[in-house]
């Protein structure tokens, strides 16, 4: 869907406010401005917010699912994070689940539930556990995450695979999905990680170092058409996968924006793009760790 040019450049502003983060105080200032006033902004704010009352698409008590949190040893502590599996004893090839810049919220646990509801033990970490875990206001999570170190976070993500690996109702095979930060996250995870068999970052930057020689997964990778700023690493990173010999493929969703499957994003969730999107991905993942 096209957008008029103050529809994009709200839009962008948004983008900046939850990525740097930009203080609040300015943004509200920058938001009226181009929005014409602050009455309007009022209006435009809880298109762009998070609406977590939409959040559950599959219910926290569905019968075919176990859910709950638990602990695993990440590299300087426990890591908190929720974990959502079919019912039963079978042995499940498993997913991990990287949330956006606001942490482990109502949303990201729903996506590991729908993970769950195809066949996957699905694990989402909080990389806020270091912290005290996920604030449940979305601008203190935002501002938390100035405090993350990257590093860190990597190896907590890699501890994540090992711990999965060792559990003896997960098959071994073992596959990573992450969304907006989580998706460059992602990027960086394969690169650390070579038990990672599949992932699917969603819109996830480009890391400045990449190795693609350390790649052993299959990836596929999911771009948001509207999305200048993360799209402007997608050469330099299909031309070290494609050096590297990596299994990779790439689709780009047409008129979408940063964020279009999170449908608790107001006007940026397009769910044409978010559920084709997510269709291929299970199938990706169907295919590569069954």
């Amino acid at each position: 869907m096209e957008h008029k040019p103050i529809d994009r450049a709200i839009l962008d502003l948004y983008d900046e406010y939850t990525h740097k983060p930009l203080e609040r105080r300015v943004f509200l200032h920058r938001l009226a401005e181009l929005a014409g006033g602050t009455a309007a902004a009022t209006v435009i704010l809880p298109l762009l917010e998070n609406n977590y009352a939409r959040a559950a698409t599959i219910a926290e008590n569905d019968a075919r699912l176990q859910t709950g949190y638990l602990h695993y040893p990440g590299a300087k502590g426990d890591v908190r994070a929720y974990y959502a599996k079919p019912k039963g004893d079978a042995k499940q090839p498993s997913l991990i689940v990287v949330h956006e810049n606001r942490g482990l919220n109502p949303h990201i646990e729903d996506v590991a539930r729908r993970a769950a509801a195809e066949g996957f033990f699905a694990l989402a970490p909080d990389l806020l556990s270091a912290f005290g875990g996920t604030p449940k206001a979305d601008d203190a999570a935002r501002a938390a995450f100035a405090r993350i170190d990257t590093a860190l976070a990597v190896a907590d993500l890699s501890a994540a695979v090992d711990y999965l690996g060792s559990r003896p109702d997960v098959s071994g095979r073992i596959g990573v999905v992450g969304f907006c930060w989580g998706g460059g996250m992602t990027n960086r995870l394969v690169m650390a990680s070579p038990r990672v068999a599949a992932a699917a970052p969603f819109y996830g930057p480009v890391p400045e170092k990449i190795d693609a020689s350390r790649i052993k997964a299959a990836l596929m990778l999911h771009y948001a058409g509207l999305d200048d700023r993360v799209n402007a690493g997608i050469p330099r990173y299909e031309a070290a996968l494609k050096a590297a010999g990596v299994r990779y493929t790439i689709y780009m969703y047409p008129g979408a924006n940063h964020a279009f499957h999170n449908d608790t994003a107001g006007e940026r969730y397009n769910k044409d793009a978010a559920e084709l999107a997510w269709s291929r991905t299970m199938a990706f993942f169907k295919q590569n760790l069954r």
